[in-house]
């Protein structure tokens, strides 16, 4: 459902150039949640709003449920819900005023979104404050509403920049319970993290993203493997000792081997 193939953006102004994302190749298919592992300033929110068509790509390109990011931007659309960092709701509307809003914003027409709306509020356990005004909701209720705004068109792809910032311990429980249930309805889920533990409870795979490029991919546990846990593993990457690498053009065994895995997607990659 996603396929992203050399995805790099560059950041100009008037004396330099600032390469956020970096030749980034990964895939993810219905049924998984897809992990982007990274320091703040990895690269990661760069990446998801590029595959979210809020920016454009310098290079490279992505598919998302079988539509080009950059010739099909609009298609692309109608088949992602997206929660970003900053995505903000109306304070003066309810929650259902909410849902209902974006609902029609997408296309459905009113009583469909009122149908949805009820179905997603029911769902998320968001009965009891469906009339109150979202500007009184506590974050975590907020994050539910946000969640529900993605769904409400019934997307196939969810992309997921950080959902549970922010978030009290309950709170990204129950956050993280609602990634699974879409997961297991066949969605592909990806998202953007920083926390090990989320990555690890989440994620069916993980990208290790650091300076705008991948490091490592695969499940948490064969990236944990030899290192106790993924913590250790990602402080193999990007810790202060490996910070080098770049410079001196050496890689920890680790890194050597995430470089040959990252190689051979980018090789299996089809041509277009």
């Amino acid at each position: 459902m996603i396929q992203v193939l050399g995805l790099t953006k560059v950041f100009h102004d008037s004396k330099s150039q600032v390469r956020a994302v970096d030749g980034v190749v990964f895939n993810g298919q219905g049924g998984q949640v897809i992990g982007l592992l990274g320091l703040n300033g990895a690269g990661k929110t760069t990446t998801l709003r590029m595959l979210a068509t809020v920016l454009k790509p310098t290079s490279g390109t992505a598919s998302v449920a079988g539509h080009d990011i950059i010739s099909a931007p609009d298609q692309v659309r109608r088949q992602i819900g997206f929660l970003s960092g900053d995505t903000r709701l109306y304070d003066r509307l309810t929650a259902r005023e909410v849902l209902v809003y974006f609902g029609q914003l997408a296309g459905l027409d009113a009583p469909e979104a009122r149908r949805k709306a009820g179905l997603l509020l029911g769902r998320f356990g968001l009965d009891e404050v469906a009339g109150r005004r979202v500007g009184r909701l506590s974050t975590g209720l907020k994050q539910r509403v946000n969640l529900a705004r993605a769904l409400i068109c019934d997307p196939p792809v969810l992309i997921l920049d950080e959902p549970t910032a922010g978030l009290d311990v309950l709170g990204a429980r129950e956050v993280g319970r609602m990634i699974i249930e879409a997961r297991d309805e066949g969605r592909c889920v990806l998202l953007s993290t920083h926390l090990m533990h989320e990555a690890e409870k989440l994620c069916d795979e993980v990208s290790i993203i650091h300076r705008g490029r991948i490091l490592a991919q695969g499940p948490p546990a064969a990236l944990a493997q030899g290192h106790g846990d993924l913590e250790e593993a990602f402080a193999a990457l990007v810790g202060p000792e490996n910070q080098g690498e770049e410079e001196t053009g050496t890689r920890t065994p680790l890194g050597r081997a995430a470089a040959r895995s990252v190689d051979e997607a980018s090789a299996a990659a089809p041509a277009r």
